[in-house]
């Protein structure tokens, strides 16, 4: 795992303040291109850094690799198909931090094969490493995660409104995954996310920083 340093600090901010950003304006333009308006109305539906961060959400994943971004506003009521359309909502955010993955990663071969590294390519292998991350820790089926959007949407009705039920309990649960478990000896979220972010980051790079 990548150590918490200065130089990573700086080296890791585009690659953070991007994939955050990014992941919550896709959200709100699929919500948006499927008929709800309100993250265009609240001025959410911007590349602009500032109207998507969280404070503790991006410190987070600065310092422990993990965190988020301040969730944008969708209103299922606009939907013509609001559990399909919400299921798909949610998916725009990990997807398009996928996408920037695989972009970012073909980059950092094109700058090895042409025998180009230092900080183009560490800025290259930052931007798989975080991308990856966001995209796999958003789909974590606990609620409020993009995960739990998707569990919602392939469950049966009546297993689905036991599901939502947890809603209420979900940051609590999420909590004690993240920072309970490695105290208590079952690092489930590490167990979980960084063998996805190795294999993806060697299948998109070539390379695995972790």
């Amino acid at each position: 795992m990548l150590g918490i340093n200065p130089l990573d600090l700086v080296l890791s901010a585009p690659a953070i303040l991007f994939g955050l950003t990014f992941h919550e304006f896709s959200h709100g333009y699929v919500a948006y291109r499927l008929g709800d308006p309100t993250a265009k109305m609240m001025g959410r539906l911007t590349l602009n850094p500032l109207k998507h961060l969280d404070p503790i959400g991006t410190i987070a994943l600065f310092l422990f690799h993990f965190g988020w971004a301040k969730p944008v506003p969708i209103d299922p009521r606009y939907f013509r198909n609001p559990t399909r359309d919400m299921a798909l909502s949610a998916a725009a955010g990990p997807a398009a931090n996928l996408v920037v993955a695989a972009i970012a990663g073909l980059i950092f071969r094109i700058l090895i094969f042409f025998g180009i590294s230092g900080f183009l390519a560490s800025i290259a292998i930052y931007f798989v490493l975080f991308n990856l991350i966001l995209c796999f820790f958003n789909l974590i089926p606990i609620p409020p995660l993009d995960g739990s959007r998707l569990l919602y949407y392939f469950l049966p009705p009546n297993l689905a409104a036991r599901y939502a039920q947890l809603e209420r309990y979900g940051f609590l649960i999420l909590l004690g995954i993240i920072f309970v478990g490695p105290l208590i000896g079952i690092p489930i979220l590490s167990l979980y996310l960084w063998p996805l972010v190795r294999v993806f980051s060697t299948l998109f790079a070539g390379y695995s920083p972790m």
